[in-house]
């Protein structure tokens, strides 16, 4: 019997929040992260791909935009880990991410500030660079092309 998914269940309540609720919790949230032991960083990932896909993209793409520039806020160290963890997953279990709007993920991060893309393209490019050559061969067959043109991988 699988476990309830309550980061799960967290994302899916905290898309349907208003702004002024939803972005101090999700900072909140995004600050016990990173003190969370490496096993506890991967369910909460996990259960994040599990639940992004069940939610309306129009509120997905609301939460995972505040999510970004939260992100932004953050040091380049703490990004660095977020989304390692993120791209270690997705290489893992590919599948994991072909139900979400790709396409409409990267509009969300086109419609950053140029420093907020840069903070977030220079984290997700220094991961991929070091990934070894079949882990980023499986993530460069998910990503769109001109998502890998845009973030410079």
């Amino acid at each position: 019997m699988s476990e309830p998914n309550y980061a799960g269940n967290i994302i899916v309540s905290l898309a349907n929040l208003p702004e002024f609720l939803r972005k101090p919790i999700l900072q909140k949230r995004l600050s016990e992260f990173f003190s969370m032991s490496k096993e506890d960083k991967m369910e909460i990932i996990n259960n994040a791909l599990q639940a992004g896909p069940t939610i309306r993209f129009d509120k997905f793409s609301t939460l995972f935009k505040t999510w970004l520039e939260a992100l932004c806020n953050l040091s380049e160290e703490q990004r660095r880990v977020m989304f390692s963890v993120y791209i270690i997953e997705i290489t893992s279990h590919p599948e994991k991410i072909i139900a979400f709007n790709l396409d409409g993920i990267f509009e969300v991060y086109l419609s950053l500030t140029e420093e907020q893309k840069n903070k977030i393209s220079n984290a997700i490019g220094e991961i991929v660079n070091s990934l070894d050559s079949d882990s980023r061969k499986r993530l460069y067959l998910i990503i769109p092309e001109r998502a890998k043109k845009e973030i410079r991988i």
